[in-house]
């Protein structure tokens, strides 16, 4: 323990979200690619594949079940977003809070998770911490159960190779949660925010995670061919940019990875020293930066909703009162985002209600026009668009998103099929000299 204190307290600290990744044989064990993978970095919401490891293990003890109910306190319901909304006093099954944890990365409910299997979230984080010593993960330390903001809470690109592969290996039976794309919680469908999924041959989970201080993290998975690879990327300066450099590392390093090998390679050593109060006072003394890169410039959205929804709830959505008002907002609220205190690759999450069937959502770069509480007049904003739009929608795919607002439900009026930044750019140009109001945004 003497050696990791001091090699803790000396670090050298990231001066901002920097770049780090790895790529690991999860056959073999050889590391493929390696790059920082020993530097600190905070792993935000990559924290929740600690509390989803410790959930799966209480599971295969027989501790709860997968139907058990997880209570939300004050504490939990208070979470701030990304969040599933459930409130104080109310329950969710396990089954319902992996899932929650794994698309919309909701912090409320690894919080309720933590309080369940710990008795406290703080008693659960010294569980966590004891759990990463024990699995190998060195240079891990944990200070909640949901990656929200924590200097104290640190990690590196190798710790989360290494949780990766033992998610896959100890835990087989529930390993499958991590490809779940959607799924079902009262009334809303709650889509996830790995974009890899389904997009990236042999890909199946595990990971996201964004705050402003850790930049953009992912940890993905990917088996085809008879080979099987983990992958992390921490620090990315976008999504976008992280997915790509991901994409990057899969197609260069797969094929080099082997088809032999037992993949029986973290063996969880039940008596691992456990930190002590020197070692945590080291690692909470690093002093690594309270933010970092400031995400692309994009508009306030809910701003721009409101300005819809209060003003035309009861007539046509492209009246003059509207539209004056939604183009008023949207130059106003050209400010740089807010921190994502959760998952910040999705602008807004998104859901569904079970009272209506959702359009097929494409990938890719979308343009929005608009939003209403009527779907029907978000149709009609569409049709109207695009009747007037000419050439620069002539391919482009209208659907509506509907989504959680303060004042109930709202329908998100967007344009898809946009290959590339550049081409949504230029229909929002032509939308806007005929008078809508619209912003680009990548899926």
């Amino acid at each position: 323990m003497i050696g990791m204190v001091a090699t803790l307290a000396f670090a050298a600290p990231a001066a901002a979200a920097q770049y780090a990744g790895i790529v690991v044989d999860a056959k073999t064990g050889k590391v493929l690619y390696s790059e920082d993978a020993d530097a600190l970095r905070y792993p935000a919401s990559l924290t929740k594949m600690m509390t989803l490891y410790l959930t799966f293990e209480a599971l295969e003890a027989g501790k709860i079940r997968l139907d058990s109910r997880v209570p939300f306190s004050k504490n939990a319901a208070s979470e701030p977003p990304t969040k599933l909304g459930v409130g104080a006093g109310k329950s969710i099954t396990v089954e319902q809070a992996i899932l929650g944890l794994i698309t919309r990365s909701a912090n409320d409910a690894a919080t309720a998770l933590g309080e369940l299997l710990g008795g406290s979230e703080e008693r659960f984080t010294r569980i966590m911490t004891q759990k990463a010593r024990a699995l190998g993960m060195t240079r891990t330390v944990y200070r909640n159960a949901n990656g929200l903001p924590n200097t104290a809470q640190v990690t590196t690109a190798r710790d989360q190779a290494r949780l990766g592969i033992a998610l896959r290996q100890h835990f087989p039976q529930y390993y499958h949660y991590f490809s779940v794309t959607s799924f079902r919680l009262g009334k809303q469908v709650i889509r996830g925010h790995n974009r890899l999924l389904g997009s990236v041959r042999g890909v199946d989970g595990i990971k996201t995670g964004y705050t402003r201080a850790s930049g953009y993290n992912l940890v993905s998975s990917a088996v085809a061919d008879g080979r099987s690879v983990v992958g992390v990327v921490m620090g990315g300066r976008s999504g976008a940019a992280r997915d790509q450099q991901m994409r990057k590392l899969l197609a260069a390093y797969m094929p080099k990875a082997s088809r032999r090998g037992s993949g029986d390679l973290i063996a969880e050593t039940r008596d691992a020293p456990t930190l002590s109060a020197d070692s945590a006072a080291a690692v909470a003394s690093i002093d690594l930066p309270e933010s970092g890169p400031i995400p692309t410039y994009r508009y306030n959205e809910a701003r721009i909703e409101t300005a819809y929804a209060a003003t035309e709830s009861k007539a046509e959505i492209v009246g003059k009162r509207a539209l004056a008002a939604t183009l008023k907002l949207q130059r106003e609220a050209a400010v740089p985002q807010e921190e994502v205190t959760g998952e910040g690759d999705a602008d807004v999450d998104e859901l569904t209600t079970s009272a209506v069937k959702a359009d097929p959502t494409p990938s890719g770069w979308v343009i929005q026009i608009g939003a209403t509480p009527d779907r029907d007049q978000a149709q009609k904003l569409l049709a109207k668009a695009q009747d007037q739009g000419g050439k620069a929608l002539s391919r482009a795919t209208p659907f509506t998103v509907a989504v959680a607002s303060d004042n109930g439900q709202l329908y998100r009026a967007r344009f898809g099929g946009f290959g590339d930044q550049d081409r949504a750019a230029a229909a929002c140009k032509a939308l806007k000299r005929k008078g809508f109001a619209c912003w680009a945004s990548q899926q």
